[in-house]
Parts: C-alpha cells; sequence; structure tokens
C-alpha cells in the first residue's frame, strides 16, 4: 500500500494548524509536521541560510516519517505561498512511492480577519497579522494545487472533506 503525503499550505490565519492537527489525529498510522516548528528562532530572521536550514529541517523530519515503516500518512502543514516554494519543498523529499495531495485551504478576507482577530486578543498574533495576511491571500488562488474553502465550515466538515480527497484518490 502506497503511503500518502498530504501537504496543507494556506495564508497565515486560515487554519492550516487546526485543520491538520485534526485531521492526522483521524488518520491512522500518521505523522505530522507543523513547518513553523523548523523556524522556531528570535529573532525570527528570513534570509537564505536560515531558509536552507528551515528547507533541509523540514525535509528530513518528513523523509524520516515516510521511511519509517508503520507510516500511512504524512501531514505538514505551512504556509508555502507559491509554486516555487512548494516545488522546494518537494525537491527534497523522497517521493517515490507515495501519493502526494496538495491543498490549500481558503477563506473569505472577511473570515480570515475575524479569525486573525480571535488569535490577537489570544495573544498569539498581533495586529501587523491581520494586513500581512490580506496582502498574501491572492498568492494562494492561482497555485496547483486542490482548494478546500474553510469559510463558515467547522473543523470536522473541513477534516471530512479532506479525507474524502485523499480517499477518493483525487491526487495533483
Amino acid at each position: 500500500m502506497r503511503k500518502k503525503l498530504i501537504i496543507i499550505n494556506g495564508v497565515m490565519g486560515v487554519g492550516k494548524t487546526t485543520i491538520s492537527r485534526a485531521l492526522y489525529k483521524e488518520l491512522e498510522k500518521s505523522f505530522w509536521l507543523d513547518g513553523d516548528n523548523c523556524w522556531m528562532m528570535n529573532p525570527f530572521v528570513i534570509n537564505n541560510e536560515n531558509k536552507n536550514m528551515v528547507l533541509d529541517n523540514i525535509s528530513y523530519i518528513i523523509n524520516s516519517f515516510l521511511d519509517n515503516s508503520s507510516t500511512r500518512y504524512v501531514v505538514f502543514n505551512w504556509v508555502i505561498h507559491t509554486d516555487e516554494i512548494m516545488k522546494d519543498v518537494l525537491d527534497k523529499i523522497n517521493n517515490n512511492n507515495i501519493d502526494l495531495y496538495k491543498i490549500t485551504l481558503i477563506c473569505s478576507e472577511e473570515e480570515l480577519i475575524k479569525r486573525i482577530d480571535k488569535d490577537i486578543k489570544l495573544g498569539l498574533r498581533d495586529t501587523q497579522n491581520i494586513q500581512r495576511s490580506l496582502e498574501k491571500i491572492h498568492l494562494y488562488k492561482n497555485m496547483n494545487t486542490i482548494k478546500v474553502n474553510t469559510s463558515n465550515k467547522s473543523i470536522k466538515n473541513i477534516v471530512k472533506e479532506i479525507k474524502d480527497i485523499v480517499i477518493g484518490k483525487n491526487m495533483l
């Protein structure tokens, strides 16, 4: 049986972590990696050295998950806003004998603002996150991925929709 790599991307605040956590709990023999955990640094510095380090970290962990004999599913989420970045990630993954699912979570601008506002009140984000997310939201619409609209849907329904895609073999 082929292993399945499920990459979930989307703009900051769309719900990638929440959905990925719930999805991996629903899939037996699964592993989950939140890409943000591979780039925990203070101060947060974006430069070529750090980008390469993060890609190496991500690929090492995903490849280790895929190599594990008990693995059936690997769920990976991250803020991947271009097909070029997606390719950079995938170029480092041993994708022999796996089924790949590239899923972009999208939502309305109003819903995104509401979700980020909630995170701001919880102290998880700052007010600048709204503007940064709104500036990048359009980039995800043109990516070569399966789009899942999360607006006005429960976590349970979104997870079911993604499971239907993965089990139904709608691959990109």
